[in-house]
């Protein structure tokens, strides 16, 4: 008996076969896969690249559940494959497609006097003229053909023949438009979506070489479901109206009778659509000679029209979209994605001060992203702007790397600091604005003739600034740091901006010369303990070196009040930068002085100290 229980156990396990929940439909010059948490679409775009737009599904929790009741589901998942298809196929659409001038004044028009999204407007009224159109052409028109047949005593063979007319508009339909070249090049991204999904679920590697020799022809297609839907049409329709017809109505006006079974099969499709959901999802889990008579139409029509053989190109971005769903559907953390395309430049920087806001980045920086990409100062970033494709490519490319963490100026590579360029990166760290005044005052103080240091000079920003800009007083400006990465990057500045700057890697003053007459210095002065506490951009990509300056931030401002009269001239003078509340025990360091003044930050925060002996 055991025996017996075993082979038929066996038996089942080779008529079953394995299949993925992912389901999937080819958009223009891409696919979109639909998952269980996610939708994807990949897409190549005009340069040629492969662009992902990923989004969780957002469903109501009732809707939810009655996804899950046999029979109504099939109808909900039907319009929600219809409104999301829709949608995915509008969305490829504005990546492909080239900058239209007059859309961008379309979209600029609605944006401003509706607060409307073009794409949402176009893929509404697309889902509605979808339904209408494939209501006119499948139920109206065959229905309308019957009746330029003489009129004849009803028989059921009446029916029939109203079955075949809509077996041959479907067809028809397919065939005709295979003469678009844009749907020929569809159906080649549709077999590639079957040829990924195929190689999934029989365990093939999903590289495009590997899923190029899988079948392009899939049991769960949505020609399938259509072949299906259809053929339950014809047999429940015309039934049920030859029912209602020989039964119920008894109605002679032509016309009148023509509206009533027209409401009829009106009313009855989403019934029919819940059966034929039941049974493709039924046929797909089994391979055996009896399940196969009802998938052949479905895949004889695939084979024949609604897919083609794709190039391993089009594999890929198949491929790129069915992993992007399963990594999602995997983990829930990962993010949702965005394609690149061209835009309002107030919704899409309201977007990005958005996605900052959420990983609690300065809204100020996505300001700075644009104007840099534009070209225009902040505060010219006029909302009705369209941006095209090709900034907005160059805008996502830096909001991407700045939602990691990474500081916006080590992205861009430089910043403006006191009319000079000057290059940063994670070798020291970005100059900030109030430094610009720590510069501005070296500059004003410094006379014909005289030396300055900067110590402590980082990226060289205060020593390239003061070389610039002192340039016609004959100034000899010395820059030292501890760090040989940091001297490499500050020597690049000076051959940025033309001036010539001896550098000496040295701690603090251990390898300077001389005497100087201006000492300019911004050293290290956050606590130790409070590092943690920082910024994440800060903690964890500029280095520890330039801002540790001890328990309690004053070691180095220790170091240059014991060794500080050994470098400065006669009448020389000492410029430092501090911390918020520092600058009164710094001045206590310093007991021995001839003069001494504190200055405040734009913020009036005591920010910089002016030291004469």
């Amino acid at each position: 008996m055991a025996e017996i229980e075993n082979k038929k156990e066996n038996k089942e396990k080779k008529n079953k076969k394995v299949c993925t929940y992912i389901g999937g439909q080819a958009v223009l010059e891409g696919v979109m896969m639909m998952g269980k948490t996610c939708m994807a679409t990949a897409v190549r775009d005009g340069d040629g690249e492969i662009q992902i737009e990923a989004k969780r599904h957002t469903v109501n929790p009732k809707l939810r559940t009655a996804c899950k009741i046999p029979f109504v589901r099939g109808i909900i998942n039907l319009v929600l494959s219809l409104v999301r298809g829709t949608k995915a196929l509008m969305r490829s659409a504005a990546v492909y497609g080239e900058d239209d001038e007059e859309a961008g004044r379309l979209q600029k028009w609605l944006a401003e006097k509706f607060r409307l999204n073009l794409m949402d407007v176009i893929s509404a009224v697309s889902t509605c003229l979808g339904v209408i159109l494939a209501v006119g052409i499948f139920i109206f028109l065959p229905r309308f053909l019957i009746t330029l047949i003489p009129p004849v005593q009803r028989t059921v063979w009446e029916y029939v023949l109203l079955g075949v007319f809509k077996l041959a508009i479907f067809i028809a339909y397919l065939a005709l438009i295979l003469v678009l070249k844009d749907i020929r090049r569809l159906y080649m991204y549709h077999g590639a979506e079957h040829k990924t999904i195929n190689a999934y679920e029989q365990g093939v590697e999903l590289s495009p070489e590997k899923v190029k020799q899988c079948s392009r022809i899939h049991d769960r297609c949505g020609t399938s479901f259509l072949f299906i839907v259809l053929f339950i049409n014809i047999v429940i329709i015309s039934l049920v109206t030859w029912a209602f017809d020989s039964y119920v109505l008894h109605v002679k006006n032509g016309i009148l009778r023509f509206l009533l079974n027209f409401g009829i099969e009106l009313v009855l499709l989403p019934l029919i659509a819940g059966i034929a959901y039941e049974l493709l999802k039924f046929f797909a889990k089994f391979d055996n000679k009896f399940v196969s008579v009802f998938k052949a139409p479905g895949k004889l029509i695939q084979k024949l029209l609604t897919t083609r053989e794709p190039d391993e190109e089009m594999i890929a971005v198949a491929i790129a979209a069915f992993k992007k769903v399963l990594e999602m559907d995997a983990d829930e953390t990962v993010p949702e994605t965005e394609f690149v395309t061209g835009g309002i430049l107030s919704k899409m920087l309201g977007d990005t001060k958005r996605r900052f806001a959420e990983k609690q980045i300065d809204e100020s920086d996505a300001e700075w992203i644009y104007s840099l990409v534009l070209g225009v100062k902040r505060s010219e970033l006029t909302s009705g702007r369209v941006i095209n494709m090709e900034e907005s490519k160059r805008i996502s490319e830096i909001v991407e790397k700045r939602l990691t963490g990474r500081p916006l100026w080590y992205i861009v590579g430089d910043t403006e600091f006191y009319n000079c360029k000057i290059k940063v990166d994670e070798r020291a760290l970005i100059p900030r604005p109030e430094t610009e005044l720590l510069a501005e005052a070296a500059c004003k103080t410094v006379e014909d003739g005289d030396k300055v240091l900067d110590l402590c000079t980082g990226s060289g920003c205060i020593a390239v600034a003061i070389a610039k800009n002192c340039a016609g007083r004959r100034v000899s400006v010395t820059a030292a740091d501890l760090s040989d990465a940091a001297i490499m990057l500050a020597e690049e500045n000076a051959k940025l901006n033309d001036v010539n700057i001896n550098f000496v890697q040295s701690d603090l003053f251990g390898g300077v010369r001389g005497r100087f007459n201006l000492i300019v210095c911004n050293p290290p002065y956050i606590k130790s303990a409070d590092i943690p506490k920082l910024q994440k951009e800060v903690r964890e990509y500029e280095p520890r070196i330039a801002l540790d300056g001890g328990d309690d931030g004053l070691d180095f401002y220790r170091r240059l009040a014991k060794e500080v009269r050994s470098y400065l001239a006669k009448d020389g003078m000492l410029l430092l930068e501090c911390g918020e509340g520092q600058a009164e025990e710094i001045l206590k360091l310093f007991g021995r002085r001839d003069y001494a003044m504190v200055l405040k930050d734009l913020s009036g925060v005591d920010r910089f100290l002016k030291i004469a002996f």
